[in-house]
């Protein structure tokens, strides 16, 4: 099963993940979609997972929840958007965490990206793409491509969408 993870469009699809995830057999979305437009476009593109995140109005969520948990390839994923990132993950997650943590955490909201293993929780993977879209203070637009094979994830690419648009 190919992957691909991106967040915080905040209304803005870069054109270029069409071609990056042209061989991903899912899209997954951490949350501040912006406009429903862009889940729309990407949910016609490819299956597409998503959550909700703090800039997304009534309409995302409506069809988006803000936490997501679900079974890829035999292992447990659970994605939300605010999750804070290892060790200080936020209360309301941490709590959840301890109380089961996922084999894979993906979060989004802080524009930083990050993968890493968290040992406190039994070796979890954490995962935030960064941000994909132009609003924000990151200097460059990131997404994630990775597959996840007999519950082994494979083949773990950051990519580098260019230098964030200014917004006029």
């Amino acid at each position: 099963m190919r992957i691909g993870l991106l967040s915080d469009t905040h209304s803005y699809l870069d054109k270029k993940v069409f071609d990056y995830f042209k061989d991903c057999d899912e899209v997954w979305h951490a949350g501040d979609i912006g406009d429903k437009i862009v889940a729309d476009e990407l949910a016609a593109f490819k299956p597409f997972r998503a959550v909700y995140g703090n800039i997304d109005d009534k309409t995302v969520q409506a069809v988006y929840p803000e936490d997501l948990r679900f079974t890829c390839e035999g292992l447990d994923v659970w994605m939300t958007h605010i999750g804070g990132a290892p060790p200080n993950y936020n209360p309301r997650v941490k709590k959840l965490l301890k109380e089961s943590s996922p084999d894979i955490f993906i979060c989004g909201h802080s524009h930083i990206l990050r993968v890493k293993r968290d040992a406190a929780f039994n070796g979890m993977l954490y995962l935030n793409p960064g941000a994909a879209g132009n609003h924000g203070f990151h200097a460059i637009k990131t997404i994630v491509r990775f597959e996840i094979v007999k519950k082994e994830i494979k083949n773990m690419e950051v990519i580098e969408l260019g230098k964030r648009g200014v917004l006029v």
